[in-house]
């Protein structure tokens, strides 16, 4: 038989309880989570403090433990809309996107939470199940519902860049602007698509790597199998036809080391940079570098003591539009005879030196890596045209270009 607990455990309970809410408004979701668990210990099975465990565990990224406390709740309450809420949200953490679909739909049945915050996850979950109109369409309802959730204009925007609706993806992106979005990126976001607004010199460093950290685990597979990538592979080929091999080589960008088992025979030893920590960790699984570096190329550039007689960038500059930074951050890391050389997609218009694309890629034109080179006394040993990947079943036009330092330069 189940006792009622006493009044000073219920009053003890509370406390913790309202402890925990206080910890949770201020992001401390640790703590918003013990005093939670305190609080059930005291009176366990209560709704309220699992809905917002189940929310603290969320937060902490501990979706499969948050699945546990909303199907508590369930059990008690099988029409609990929170419940679901949070149930759905774990769900899609996990990856698990079509069980989360219908969890949102569940809500949404239910009725009896605000709308706007359940489309527009919905509408991340189609998005995430690769239904972008279906997602459409939730974002609209998630604004017809809330217009002030910037988050949803955000992805309207994309989707529209992505159907090349550009005028209307630059107005859901200024809307998104004005309720506080994220400026910089948001300012990218707004040059991809429209004539008027200037391209940003690179893409925000906190946007590429987030992508990458997300990309991580299916990159390869994505990017070589669905979309034909061989940048890597090309790159590599026209450099082993220089003849030559190299002491120390510097992987730009490595990424999950796509470039390195054609690399390392090149050199004796090979070292990778990428801003993203997850592709760091699939490229340590290769063996085949000396070291990683998790940084900023340019920054990695213009810091190290390491001197290298091949630099390689394969499919980086897509995410760096003006490349005088790179170049000049080069010049005290090249060795004489030393080469560099990069994949760049190319610019429609030559007398651009780089312009932004609606895919969010930076193309660059034949007549600034050139200029660039000679800027930084660098001779162009070779440029091969060949495409880099494709795209909607387009193959991307591309320039890999082999650069390499004269032997007398100081």
């Amino acid at each position: 038989m189940s006792t009622t607990p006493a009044p000073e455990a219920f009053e003890q309970a509370r406390q913790r309880f309202f402890e925990g809410l206080e910890a949770f408004k201020a992001g401390r979701f640790a703590d918003a989570e013990q005093a939670y668990l305190a609080s059930l210990a005291l009176v366990p099975g209560r709704v309220s403090t699992l809905i917002n465990l189940a929310a603290a565990r969320l937060g902490l990224g501990r979706p499969q433990q948050a699945l546990d406390a909303s199907a508590q709740v369930l059990a008690i309450e099988a029409g609990n809309a929170e419940a679901w809420f949070h149930q759905a949200n774990a769900l899609a953490q996990l990856n698990r996107h079509p069980e989360a679909l219908q969890s949102f739909e569940k809500v949404l049945q239910l009725d009896t939470l605000p709308p706007g915050e359940t489309w527009l996850r919905h509408g991340q979950t189609l998005q995430a199940l690769g239904r972008p109109e279906q997602a459409l369409d939730s974002y609209e309802r998630a604004l017809a519902a809330d217009p002030g959730i910037a988050q949803a204009w955000t992805n309207r925007g994309s989707i529209l860049r992505d159907m090349n609706r550009g005028d209307e993806a630059a107005a859901a992106f200024r809307q998104a602007l004005a309720l506080g979005a994220d400026p910089e990126l948001h300012r990218y976001y707004l040059a991809s698509v429209s004539g008027t607004q200037a391209a940003p010199p690179t893409a925000p460093g906190h946007y590429v790597e987030t992508l990458f950290d997300d990309y991580a685990r299916d990159f390869d597979a994505h990017l070589v199998g669905q979309l034909g990538y061989q940048a890597h592979r090309t790159l590599a080929t026209h450099l082993a036809e220089l003849g030559r091999g190299f002491h120390s080589a510097l992987d730009l960008g490595c990424g999950t080391g796509l470039c390195a088992p054609y690399l390392k025979p090149l050199a004796d030893k090979l070292v990778g940079v990428d801003l993203s920590r997850q592709m760091l960790q699939k490229a340590h699984a290769l063996g085949l570098y000396e070291r990683l570096v998790h940084a900023d190329i340019t920054a990695y550039l213009s810091q190290t003591d390491e001197r290298y007689d091949l630099v390689t960038a394969a499919d980086v500059f897509i995410y760096v539009g003006d490349l005088a930074p790179v170049f000049a951050a080069l010049d005290r890391v090249l060795v004489p005879g030393g080469i560099f050389c990069f994949s760049a997609e190319t610019t429609a218009d030559e007398s651009m030196d780089f312009e932004l694309l609606p895919s969010l890629r930076y193309a660059h034109s034949e007549r600034y890596l050139r200029g660039l080179a000679a800027r930084h006394g660098l001779d162009v040993a070779r440029l091969v045209r060949a495409p880099i990947r494709d795209d909607q079943r387009e193959a991307i036009a591309g320039m890999f270009v082999y650069l390499r330092r004269p032997e007398d330069a100081c």
